[in-house]
């Protein structure tokens, strides 16, 4: 039976690297991707909604996002919230739905992104050292000298696996941004 220090630690991993996933699919790449838009907040029927919770979003080719709205009277405030969101694209309106048209890629932005996507997993690296120092801790007071020197291996070995799947989604990611 795995120990719950080790398996608490586990958990958190697998947040991080959920989260990091989650932001990893909210940049831009030049290809459309409704993730790109779904988190945004929208200010509709006096409170905040996620976009996805307000209108269906498609995309219609390579390079644009369809959002339409399951009410038109939410048309404006979606349009606003994309503005507001400041993700680098102008939205069209056109009365009924709204266009995204992803401009194509400069050089000049696809560094940029590769060093975004280079410290989003330099942060989820600090959040696995806060988590492994956190388990370290909590297996430090264990009396049995044995268990603790097992639990500690163990320990390692979950954080190294850990590094290296954030290594393998930071390579994966900067490969598709540099990807003309």
């Amino acid at each position: 039976m795995p120990d719950a220090r080790i398996s608490a630690f586990h958990a958190e991993v697998d947040k991080v690297i959920q989260y990091l996933l989650a932001e990893y699919a909210k940049l831009q790449t030049g290809r459309a991707n409704a993730s790109l838009v779904e988190h945004i907040d929208v200010d509709v029927y006096g409170q905040k909604m996620q976009m996805r919770a307000v209108a269906g979003i498609s995309i219609s080719d390579g390079r644009t996002i369809v959002i339409q709205p399951w009410d038109r009277s939410a048309l404006q405030a979606v349009e606003k919230a994309i503005r507001q969101a400041d993700i680098g694209i102008n939205p069209v309106n056109d009365g009924s739905v709204i266009r995204l048209n992803l401009p194509p890629m400069t050089e000049e932005r696809r560094q940029q992104l590769v060093k975004i996507v280079q410290k989003l997993s330099e942060e989820a690296r600090i959040s696995v050292r806060q988590a492994r120092q956190k388990a370290h801790d909590d297996i430090k007071g264990e009396s049995n000298e044995t268990l603790r020197d097992s639990l500690q291996d163990q320990l390692q070995k979950e954080v190294d696996g850990a590094n290296a799947r954030i290594d393998e989604a930071k390579e994966k990611k900067e490969e598709e941004v540099m990807k003309v």
